[in-house]
């Protein structure tokens, strides 16, 4: 795998100044898909402004500075994505990865509190154990609960234990965030799902959308702060 990629031929949903350096970080595979998530050195350098040169990102690497989901992390290359919490222990500031209303990765600020629990869809499901049931989530991560959920549903975790604390159910109601889509960005209050579309209301309007494009992110308000900027 190619180390850099240009900047003009990068996601769409990379919030980046295509004309500057010809090249940017490529991140690693990981957890998150290439289009919902980007190299931490990006973050830290082209959206924080903590640092300018990679250089500078590495050496606040190596010194423990920083943490992603409550972990600490080193590679500059490490992908962080959608509703990922990252942690910058020496200015004592928090933030979380969201979507804007435009489509584009952006990092806000949050409070301590907030970055203790984190929304995870569920993409997948099997059975271990009697009882026992092993979720794949978005983010690339799997758990086992006794709860019983539908692919669909979410779990609100919490940090950095990754442990279930609430069922986030894609029913009547819920809130539910676009990941993608003309509407990606914007959310509402889930209705109902006719074939493969999913209806939920916006000011009280009904808006249509892929079902696939739906996260449930609270059950009648969000569990978290979602995108301030437009």
């Amino acid at each position: 795998m190619k180390n850099h990629l240009k900047r003009l031929t990068s996601p769409r949903t990379w919030a980046i100044d295509r004309k500057a350096n010809t090249f940017i970080s490529r991140p690693n595979a990981g957890a998150h898909s290439f289009e919902n998530g980007l190299a931490l050195g990006v973050i830290l350098r082209d959206f924080l402004h903590l640092a300018e040169t990679s250089y500078e990102v590495k050496k606040m690497l190596k010194n423990n500075q920083i943490l992603v989901d409550g972990r600490q992390r080193k590679d500059h290359k490490f992908i962080v994505g959608l509703f990922d919490v990252l942690q910058v222990k020496e200015l004592n500031k928090i933030y979380r990865v969201v979507l804007t209303r435009k489509g584009k990765l952006a990092v806000q600020e949050i409070t301590e509190e907030e970055s203790t629990t984190k929304p995870c869809k569920i993409v997948g499901k099997s059975v271990i154990t009697a009882g026992k049931i092993q979720y794949n989530l978005y983010d690339g991560k799997s758990v086992t609960s006794e709860v019983s959920a539908k692919v669909g549903d979410s779990f609100l975790l919490t940090l950095p234990d990754f442990k279930v604390k609430e069922l986030l159910p894609l029913t009547k109601g819920a809130s539910v965030f676009l990941t993608k889509g003309k509407h990606i960005g914007d959310f509402g209050s889930f209705k109902e799902i006719k074939g493969q579309e999913a209806v939920y209301l916006k000011n009280k309007e009904e808006v249509y959308t892929s079902k696939k494009y739906l996260f449930v992110v609270g059950k009648e308000k969000p569990s978290i702060k979602l995108n301030e900027t437009k």
